[in-house]
C-alpha cells in the first residue's frame, strides 16, 4: 500500500499553465466555447487561483495551481450515496463516472471547490475528437468530474510491473501535470517512502497544506515562496 502525494514548489512555478493544458489533454476535458469562457463555465480539473499576501501598499500576488487535494479524510466520500467517489489503497480519491447519479452532494462538501459537475454534453468540434485520449472515457452530461492523479497511468504501470514480476519503479508513474511541468515545480511520489523526494520535500519548513485546519489532511502540499 502506498500513499501517493504531490509537492508543488511555488518558487519554481512560473504559472505558465503547461500543467493545466496537459491535464485537459490527458483527461479529455472538453475545450469549451468563447461564450462558456465568458460565463466561467469551462471545466478545468486544474486551475490557477490568485493568492495575495501582505497589506496595502505592500501586497504581493501569485497564481497557485489548484486541483483535487486528494484528502486522507475526504468529505466527498462520506456524503456520496452510491459510492461513486472513494479512496483507493494508493491514496487516490477516485471517481467512478458511470456510477454517479448527479446528486452533487460531493461537490457541495468539497471545501476546495475542485469537483466539477458536467451540466452540458461535451463537444469536440471538427477533428478535435480524434485527438482525445483513448485510455480515458468521454463523460456525458450529468456526472461529477475531478482530478484522480491520472489514475489510468497508474493502472498501466501496475499492469506492466505485474507482467514483469516486479513492483512499480520510482518515477515510472507520473500524472500528466508533473510530467509536463517545464520547471520541475511539481514533484510526485509515495509520501510513505522516507527516501523519496516528495516525502523529503513534504518535511521542508516551507511546506503547508490548504485549509489543513479543517482536518481533511490533503496530500497535495505546497512550498511557500521565499
Amino acid at each position: 500500500m502506498t500513499r501517493l502525494g504531490m509537492v508543488i514548489d511555488l518558487d519554481k512555478c512560473s504559472a505558465c499553465q503547461t500543467c493545466a493544458v496537459a491535464c485537459n489533454t490527458e483527461n479529455n476535458a472538453p475545450p469549451g466555447t468563447p461564450q462558456e469562457a465568458e460565463e466561467s463555465r469551462l471545466m478545468r480539473w486544474l486551475q490557477f487561483l490568485p493568492h495575495f499576501e501582505g497589506e496595502y501598499p505592500h501586497v504581493s500576488g501569485q497564481l497557485t495551481p489548484m486541483m483535487c487535494q486528494q484528502c486522507e479524510r475526504p468529505p466527498c466520500t462520506y456524503v456520496c450515496p452510491v459510492s461513486a467517489t472513494y479512496p483507493t489503497p494508493d491514496g487516490i480519491v477516485a471517481q467512478i463516472y458511470w456510477r454517479c447519479i448527479g446528486c452533487r452532494y460531493c461537490v457541495n462538501s468539497c471545501p476546495y471547490t475542485m469537483k466539477w459537475f458536467n451540466w452540458w454534453k461535451p463537444q469536440w468540434p471538427g477533428e478535435l475528437k480524434n485527438g482525445t485520449n483513448p485510455d480515458v472515457e468521454l463523460r456525458d452530461k450529468g456526472v461529477t468530474e475531478k482530478c484522480t492523479f491520472c489514475h489510468t497511468r497508474l493502472q498501466h504501470a501496475k499492469e506492466k510491473a505485474k507482467v514483469e514480476g516486479r513492483g512499480i519503479r520510482t518515477g515510472e508513474y507520473l500524472p500528466a501535470c508533473a510530467e509536463a511541468c517545464p520547471t520541475n515545480a511539481i514533484v510526485f511520489g509515495d509520501l510513505d517512502d522516507p527516501e523519496s523526494e516528495v516525502a523529503q520535500l513534504a518535511r521542508d519548513p516551507r511546506a503547508y497544506r490548504y485549509l489543513e485546519e479543517l482536518g481533511t489532511k490533503p496530500k497535495v502540499i505546497y512550498l511557500k515562496s521565499r
